[in-house]
């Protein structure tokens, strides 16, 4: 009954996480902002390290089962 919460969250953390990753990684190498009016290292450096933790979070959701 109690893996049932940890493997939907694991499984939208890292859905999320990957999708984060993939989509920063896309507009950094067309050249594009990932993030309106911010400096493009520090959102891109933001946008990763969020990503990253997202799948962090999702790896230690599902390895808690």
């Amino acid at each position: 009954m109690e893996s049932g919460p940890a493997i939907f969250a694991g499984v939208v953390f890292a859905l999320f996480g990957g999708a984060l990753l993939v989509w920063t990684g896309t507009r950094v190498r067309r050249g594009e902002p990932v993030a309106q009016g911010v400096s493009q290292v520090a959102s891109a450096t933001l946008a990763g390290a969020a990503g990253v933790l997202a799948l962090g979070l999702g790896a230690y959701c599902l390895t808690r089962l």
